[in-house]
């Protein structure tokens, strides 16, 4: 199997690194990011990250949308999140400066060009920190709210790329995101995990029409299918 590495860079977290290798069972070239020995996420399975930003979106009311996308990664959520006409602004918070040169640089064929769109700004920042700071995810106009933020970070509430990640998905972390969501805003991440009784009901704690949808994709390695979840809450 060829595996070109196209980029990496130590971060704080580990090494991350983008690598492109062709696979023979599904007939293609296939983009892969890694964190160390752990892989993020593929160019083959992008079904789920691109409902969280449809999902996300159909939730949302109103016009000319200004939302935040958490992680950059391979770029599907923010491309399409753009496809909606409403969304005004789109800020993707991304912590990995090497995730943004990568878009940049324009490496990755399907998302090619999403740097340069005009309603994006790639921010390098700590979502979380952002998210539970009093500045928020806008340097430029601290304390800004948003219509909708959409998160796709960490595997799954329970399986988190960096410990202090965790303390997010909590009542305390949920209640600080919503000084910048605007009333009636929404919130939707993606998890790598079925829906979980136990987390929905932390989220309800905060939010109302908390709702967990199951996004099943062709699996082309064990011939049938998987799924991920969607969350998508609204603020009071």
């Amino acid at each position: 199997m060829r595996i070109e590495e196209l980029g990496w860079r130590q971060t704080a977290m580990g090494e991350i690194s983008l690598r492109r290798r062709f696979d023979p069972v599904v007939g293609t070239e296939v983009y892969e990011v890694k964190l160390d020995d752990e892989f993020l996420m593929s160019s083959l399975f992008t079904v789920a990250e691109i409902e969280l930003a449809h999902l996300g979106l159909a939730r949302t009311e109103g016009d000319e949308l200004d939302v935040v996308v958490g992680g950059l990664g391979l770029g599907y959520t923010a491309q399409a999140a753009l496809e909606d006409p409403r969304v005004r602004e789109l800020i993707v918070v991304e912590y990995s400066e090497a995730v943004i040169e990568w878009h940049e640089r324009d490496l990755l064929p399907d998302t090619e060009g999403l740097a340069a769109e005009e309603r994006i700004r790639l921010s390098r920042a700590d979502f979380f920190a952002s998210a539970t700071g009093e500045d928020g995810f806008d340097p430029e106009r601290p304390g800004r709210v948003f219509d909708a933020v959409l998160l796709d970070i960490d595997h799954s509430p329970r399986h988190v790329l960096h410990s202090p990640h965790a303390a997010f998905y909590t009542h305390e972390g949920f209640s600080a995101l919503t000084a910048h969501l605007r009333p009636g805003g929404v919130f939707a991440m993606w998890s790598d995990d079925p829906p979980d009784q136990e987390f929905t009901e932390v989220l309800e704690g905060v939010f109302e029409e908390v709702t967990a949808k199951r996004v099943w994709f062709d699996n082309p390695f064990s011939g049938g299918r998987s799924s991920n979840t969607v969350y998508v809450a609204t603020r009071p």
